[in-house]
């Protein structure tokens, strides 16, 4: 079954996250209440400023759409406990304070540009009373944490918990990814973080199963579930579990900052991204980007110059990333390899001069050109020479197809050559 749940996911390859909440009013990165140590009482204050008014969750979904993402994922609730859906747990929430279901408005927006839903979850909340301070809470270096833990119960807490998902998943019809965020139970400075017990982690996965069976589910619970989300760095191998491959999906950000963070301007290059989504493909992952919106709700110009830039080269490759997956082929140093059926994409990273020579090719290449605009791509099968000589270079190993490249490099991020293989491959 998780393989049949996975079928859109690995499909799709390439999506948009949007971390969106009272952190983007500070505008300082989302974990500014934990960097600042900020009171929840004094946080608080966050709340009064909340004013979604430029948050268009159609403008939002037609940026993702046009950048090639098949699915989208909005933080419904993040570690500082507001709430961006009609709940009824709380007053902590966008529609009590703001007028508005912002994942009312996500989920339908999401579904009439053909995009698949994903909501993010944190289990985290360092606004509820009953929520004990751990190792990441805002409140972790206060002179009595004994104290403020005195009164608090996980128990009551995971009571919340509970109702909180079961709202979201029986409130916006059927939705395609739960991501949820995060159990970490290290301890560190004598106080632990959250193992998977302080969620029920078992009984949440299977809320889910019951009431959204189609649904996928990360592993951030604690516990295995449909895939793996490895954040902030690229994998260099396919990741296995027990062995075996597992689905996996890297969550980067534009900037380094999840959240809306004005003064952080160390932005990914398009082509940077480009490489992170044709390498996570590569072995057999996704890349799920993320950008903040501002606190009133809009994305950013410089973040849409990035998912359009992208956008616009997934317009001429997206079938090296759709449908794609890894190859058993091994590519040559600064090239990767995605393949789909019978065509093997090799996205080149490093444009050569005049040659590219593609190692264990030989007899299996039928066609090849350039995927950006069609045209022709030439190459051989050259015998290995036995010398190298003034005029003649040492020739390649058996076996190796050899494409004669265009010396000034195709004006888009990362330049594909798609090869057509025989039937033999």
């Amino acid at each position: 079954m998780t393989k049949d749940r996975l079928a859109w996911f690995t499909d799709a390859r390439f999506g948009m996250f949007v971390h969106y909440g009272l952190y983007s009013i500070p505008a300082r990165h989302e974990w500014v209440q934990n960097y600042e140590e900020i009171d929840p009482s004094v946080y608080e204050r966050y709340a009064e400023r909340f004013d979604p008014d430029l948050f268009d969750a159609r403008a939002i979904a037609r940026t993702a759409k046009e950048s090639g993402a098949g699915y989208a994922v909005l933080t419904s609730k993040h570690h500082e406990g507001f709430c961006l859906w009609d709940t009824a747990t709380t007053d902590f929430n966008a529609v009590a304070l703001a007028g508005r279901d912002l994942v009312r408005e996500w989920v339908d927006a999401l579904r009439a540009e053909g995009l698949k839903v994903g909501i993010y979850f944190s289990l985290l909340d360092w606004h509820h009373p009953d929520y004990t301070v751990d190792r990441h809470h805002p409140q972790r270096n206060h002179a009595d944490v004994a104290g403020l833990n005195a009164d608090r119960d996980m128990a009551r807490y995971r009571e919340y918990l509970h109702a909180q998902v079961r709202e979201l998943l029986t409130g916006y019809g059927p939705l395609d990814y739960l991501f949820f965020d995060f159990t970490e139970p290290a301890e560190e400075n004598g106080l632990p973080g959250k193992a998977p017990s302080d969620w029920d982690a078992e009984a949440i996965l299977a809320m889910c199963r019951e009431l959204q069976p189609d649904m996928i589910v990360n592993d951030r619970l604690g516990i295995p579930a449909d895939l793996v989300t490895p954040e902030q760095y690229q994998p260099v191998r396919p990741l296995k579990r027990d062995g075996e491959l597992v689905a996996w999906e890297a969550c980067q950000t534009v900037n380094g900052s999840w959240g809306y963070h004005r003064d952080n301007l160390d932005f990914k290059s398009p082509d940077m991204v480009v490489r992170m989504l044709a390498g996570s493909v590569a072995l057999g992952g996704n890349l799920l980007l993320n950008v903040g919106p501002t606190a009133r709700g809009e994305i950013a110009p410089r973040d849409r110059e990035i998912f359009g830039e992208v956008g616009e080269w997934m317009r001429r490759h997206d079938g090296a990333i759709r449908g794609a997956g890894p190859s058993d082929f091994t590519p040559p140093s600064g090239v990767v390899y995605t393949r789909r059926g019978d065509r093997l994409y090799v996205h080149v990273f490093d444009w050569p001069f005049g040659l590219l020579h593609l190692p264990g090719l030989g007899g299996r290449v039928a066609f090849a050109r350039l995927l950006n605009d069609g045209s022709e791509i030439l190459f051989r099968e050259v015998p290995p020479s036995q010398e190298a000589f003034n005029m003649i270079p040492a020739g390649p190993e058996p076996g190796t197809v050899t494409l004669s490249l265009p010396v000034q490099r195709p004006a888009v991020a990362v330049p594909v050559i798609e090869l057509t293989l025989s039937e033999a491959s």
